[in-house]
């Protein structure tokens, strides 16, 4: 179910005016949350000489979401990701991508998103935009994510959880390096697709 359900009759009218119900167990869902990074990630995928794919994802990453259950404008998030923490399961590959071709993790080691709009699109799906920083470069980013619930675990923290991605392309802030292959193409595909699957437990 959707933050909203629209249905409301004008008895003055009998036509139908479109006026926001809230559905009280979203409405209950209201506050602060951290996201719990120990059972969340946040991966990307690349396309590797033309032919195939590489995974990976950042292991340490934080962040805060304001949830408003009755108006979902009213959403923040903030997520902050440790650039050192890169992982394609090969030892080389994520040396290269920590220093100065990729992301020069000494000099810029954190990659960031400030949430600057939040709606709801449908069903259980809401889009929210923001500027993500990477470097020095800060462009925006609009990230479509699927509500998947909420619950109490064994330990009485209230959860909610969101999975959902978003496609960029890496030359937009900067990170441009490449080798030609011989028979045509390059080592390292420009777009990447960005995935979140996130665990936030309910402050106090």
């Amino acid at each position: 179910m959707g933050l909203f359900t629209r249905r409301h009759q004008d008895t003055a009218t009998t036509a139908t005016v479109a006026t926001l119900e809230v559905d009280p167990a979203l409405a209950a869902l209201t506050g602060d949350y951290v996201i719990d990074a120990s059972h969340s990630s946040i991966g990307f995928t690349v396309r590797h000489a033309m032919v195939t794919n590489v995974r990976g994802a950042f292991t340490e990453h934080e962040g805060t979401l304001h949830l408003d259950g009755s108006d979902p404008s009213r959403s923040t998030a903030a997520i902050d990701v440790t650039i050192a923490s890169i992982s394609t399961g090969i030892a080389d590959r994520d040396a290269h991508l920590r220093g100065g071709d990729f992301f020069d993790a000494e000099a810029f080691p954190r990659m960031t998103f400030r949430s600057t709009s939040a709606a709801h699109v449908g069903g259980e799906t809401y889009r929210i935009a923001g500027d993500l920083t990477i470097k020095d470069v800060t462009r925006p980013l609009s990230i479509d994510l699927e509500f998947g619930g909420s619950a109490t675990d064994p330990y009485g923290n209230e959860r909610v959880g969101f999975e959902g991605s978003a496609t960029i392309l890496r030359s937009d802030w900067g990170l441009t390096w490449n080798a030609a292959l011989e028979a045509g193409g390059v080592m390292v595909g420009d777009k990447v697709k960005l995935t979140f699957d996130i665990s936030a437990i309910k402050q106090a």
